[in-house]
């Protein structure tokens, strides 16, 4: 195999892209999701909207917007989807006060190219380059609560979420329209 690679680079042809290990150092705590890995990594917080399009606002859309992480050791485009939170919640309110700045995040990697899961990110913990303190990645339902003071009780927060409860109203709960679900939930639940 050695003799191939060096036959390649003498050659003057591109080897292919190795997958790298980002685990060293990494004190992410498993989920035990398909094909989790811990990865820790440096990164700059980019709106991913912006990286794509070039459409950019100066506050990386203000919260609303999808935030990426663009990997500094081979600037690739990683996509935070979810905090350190038992929910299922974004990383948006943890990373936006970093917008634009370089971070370091622990956390975990998912990849499989061939389900196409290829760079999600689960982030557990962040913190600007050079800053000793990590920052828990665990802020989301204390931030929506004080988003939403009209929305406290039990239960669930996304029972209670006004923009949830609007799209219900507005489409049922399937989706397909408040009348056309009618008879699917009277067969499911009478």
């Amino acid at each position: 195999m050695r003799h191939f690679l060096m036959t390649l680079v003498s050659a003057g042809m591109a080897l292919p892209a190795m997958a790298q290990d980002f685990s060293e150092g990494s004190e992410a705590k498993p989920w035990n999701l398909y094909a989790e890995q811990p990865a820790r990594f440096e990164a700059r917080v980019v709106d991913i909207l912006c990286e794509l399009t070039g459409d950019c606002p100066a506050d990386c859309g203000g919260g609303v917007r999808q935030l990426g992480l663009l990997r500094g050791v081979d600037d690739v485009l990683v996509y935070p989807n979810k905090n350190a939170q038992a929910a299922f919640t974004g990383a948006v309110v943890e990373l936006l006060p970093f917008c634009g700045r370089q971070v370091e995040v622990d956390g975990l990697l998912i990849e499989d190219p061939d389900l196409g899961a290829v760079n999600i990110y689960l982030v557990q913990k962040v913190r600007a380059v050079g800053d000793a303190e990590w920052t828990a990645a665990n802020r989301w339902t204390k931030e929506w609560a004080k988003t939403n003071p009209e929305a406290d009780g039990k239960g669930p927060w996304f029972r209670r979420d006004p923009r949830v409860n609007a799209e219900i109203a507005a489409h049922g709960y399937t989706g397909i329209g408040v009348e056309e679900e009618k008879p699917f939930l009277k067969e499911l639940f009478e």
